[in-house]
């Protein structure tokens, strides 16, 4: 299952993020999390200090290994360079699985010890000022799309990817690659028009959204958002001892999170169980060719001097049964 979280800065979405990787991991799910958010703060909710998260390997730094290792033997794509971050698999390519040792994780994810199970972590890397231009920026998030691309996931592991609500993913065709996306939400007018700005850009392609209303003090909150969002209010999650001390840096077991928050993680994974029903890759595949088209046209094409739409193989469906494990 591939599960989004997004939100706007300071909405609490890479926190509820961490505790939902948690949870998973306590339920003995198989999760690989990534951080593709432009603060890169995923790492420290999971309970890496400063020098474990500087030393997370950059997806961006290693966009050539990753390329060259999901082209495969795919004859639509000539060489690695002319791969870009929308590139659809087809006949050839190598494609990930969540439980498998491969080249592109070898090089890019690393191993977090949880309180329940072990993780595997992938990042976007830090971003700096320069990087919030055009083709570092790209660079970096495409990594993660190109491998969310390839990447064939069953109804009992995870990939959690933690990033920002912002244009850049309704361009590439982001999120279009989530079996569910959970919106975080505060109970205020500027946390709701950002629901409502995904709302709008998901509505044609069929996105599962959910909202999770987030530091919610008082019913009044609740009503806010019910009013708000509708039907699309999943849970509401409010003030959490345990969340506090975890950002002081003495985190408890987490076993003593809150029942409460307990209770709202198992929600947020019944949800994600339950969409793994509506899941459909031809209409995923479909969506992926879209947007490629649509990138190589507006920028791909002139970028690398090809005409990208070569790339699609018009015959090739991804699926779970599309994927042969590599050898580790």
């Amino acid at each position: 299952m591939k599960i989004a979280f997004v939100g706007k800065g300071g909405s609490g979405k890479t926190t509820l993020a961490s505790l939902f990787i948690r949870h998973l991991t306590a339920n003995e799910a198989p999760v690989i999390a990534m951080d593709a958010d432009i603060n890169q703060h995923l790492g420290a909710a999971l309970g890496l200090d400063e020098d474990q998260t500087a030393a997370l390997p950059a997806m961006g730094a290693h966009l050539p290994l990753i390329k060259e290792y999901l082209r495969g033997t795919n004859q639509r794509i000539t060489s690695a360079d002319s791969m870009i971050k929308t590139t659809p698999p087809g006949e050839g390519s190598q494609l990930l699985r969540v439980r498998e040792t491969n080249p592109v994780y070898e090089a890019c994810a690393r191993t977090v010890r949880l309180d329940d199970g072990d993780i595997q972590l992938m990042a976007t890397g830090p971003f700096t000022e320069s990087d919030l231009g055009v083709a570092c920026y790209h660079s970096k998030v495409g990594a993660v799309e190109l491998c969310l691309n390839h990447l064939v996931d069953g109804p009992d592991e995870y990939v959690v990817v933690d990033m920002t609500a912002g244009s850049d993913s309704f361009a590439s065709g982001l999120f279009t690659r989530f079996d569910m996306t959970f919106l975080v939400v505060e109970p205020t007018r500027k946390g709701v028009s950002v629901y409502r700005q995904y709302k709008e850009y998901a509505r044609d392609f069929g996105v599962a959204l959910n909202v999770v209303g987030n530091k919610v003090q008082a019913q009044d909150d609740v009503d806010f958002l019910q009013d708000e969002v509708g039907d699309d209010l999943l849970v509401t999650v409010g003030h959490s001892n345990w969340v506090r001390s975890m950002e002081k840096g003495r985190p408890a077991p987490f076993e003593l999170l809150e029942a409460e928050n307990r209770v709202a993680l198992q929600v947020l994974e019944d949800a994600a169980e339950d969409s793994y029903a509506d899941r459909d890759w031809e209409r995923y595949t479909r969506q992926m060719v879209h947007f490629h088209l649509r990138n190589a046209e507006s920028w791909g094409n002139a970028k690398t001097g090809a005409d990208l739409a070569a790339q699609v193989d018009p015959a090739f469906v991804l699926r779970e049964d599309a994927a042969v494990p590599q050898p580790s």
